[in-house]
Protein backbone atom coordinates (compact mmCIF):
# COMPACT_ATOMS: atom_id res chain seq x y z
CA UNK A 1 0.00 0.00 0.00
CA UNK A 2 1.09 3.32 -0.46
CA UNK A 3 1.03 6.46 1.89
CA UNK A 4 -1.79 7.94 0.16
CA UNK A 5 -3.75 4.83 0.40
CA UNK A 6 -2.53 3.97 3.92
CA UNK A 7 -3.66 7.59 4.96
CA UNK A 8 -6.87 7.60 3.15
CA UNK A 9 -7.98 4.36 4.83
CA UNK A 10 -7.23 5.18 8.44
CA UNK A 11 -8.66 8.25 7.68
CA UNK A 12 -11.84 6.66 6.62
CA UNK A 13 -12.06 4.15 9.65
CA UNK A 14 -11.60 6.94 11.71
CA UNK A 15 -14.65 8.53 10.10
CA UNK A 16 -16.57 5.31 10.54
CA UNK A 17 -15.84 5.05 14.28
CA UNK A 18 -17.32 8.60 14.76
CA UNK A 19 -20.15 7.50 12.80
CA UNK A 20 -20.84 4.43 15.15
CA UNK A 21 -20.74 6.82 18.32
CA UNK A 22 -23.32 9.04 16.62
CA UNK A 23 -25.81 6.02 15.90
CA UNK A 24 -24.67 4.20 18.82
CA UNK A 25 -24.30 6.54 21.77
CA UNK A 26 -26.14 9.83 20.01
CA UNK A 27 -22.44 11.25 20.85
CA UNK A 28 -20.81 14.02 18.51
CA UNK A 29 -16.89 13.48 19.44
CA UNK A 30 -16.17 16.24 16.25
CA UNK A 31 -18.11 18.40 17.94
CA UNK A 32 -17.07 17.68 21.43
CA UNK A 33 -13.42 18.10 20.26
CA UNK A 34 -13.49 21.24 18.51
CA UNK A 35 -16.87 22.97 19.23
CA UNK A 36 -19.99 22.91 16.88
CA UNK A 37 -19.66 27.09 17.02
CA UNK A 38 -16.11 27.55 16.20
CA UNK A 39 -15.91 29.80 13.01
CA UNK A 40 -19.84 28.65 12.78
CA UNK A 41 -18.56 25.04 12.39
CA UNK A 42 -16.40 25.46 10.27
CA UNK A 43 -13.51 22.99 11.39
CA UNK A 44 -16.23 20.17 11.72
CA UNK A 45 -17.36 20.83 8.09
CA UNK A 46 -14.06 20.67 7.29
CA UNK A 47 -13.68 17.15 8.78
CA UNK A 48 -16.37 15.62 7.56
CA UNK A 49 -15.12 16.95 4.45
CA UNK A 50 -12.03 15.08 4.41
CA UNK A 51 -14.04 11.80 5.63
CA UNK A 52 -16.23 11.81 2.47
CA UNK A 53 -13.28 12.74 -0.07
CA UNK A 54 -11.13 10.01 1.54
CA UNK A 55 -14.02 7.79 1.83
CA UNK A 56 -14.24 8.70 -2.20
CA UNK A 57 -10.52 7.51 -2.82
CA UNK A 58 -10.78 4.49 -1.23
CA UNK A 59 -13.46 3.60 -3.46
CA UNK A 60 -11.14 3.73 -6.53
CA UNK A 61 -8.33 1.94 -4.64
CA UNK A 62 -10.83 -0.81 -4.34
CA UNK A 63 -11.92 -0.58 -7.55
CA UNK A 64 -8.70 -0.46 -8.65
CA UNK A 65 -7.46 -4.23 -6.50
CA UNK A 66 -10.63 -5.61 -7.96
CA UNK A 67 -9.19 -5.53 -11.38
CA UNK A 68 -5.44 -6.67 -10.66
CA UNK A 69 -4.96 -10.22 -11.65
CA UNK A 70 -2.59 -12.25 -9.84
Amino acid sequence: MTILQKTCLLITILGGITWGLMGLLDFNIIEALFGGSVNDGTIPRIIYSIFGLTSLINIGILLMDLDRVD
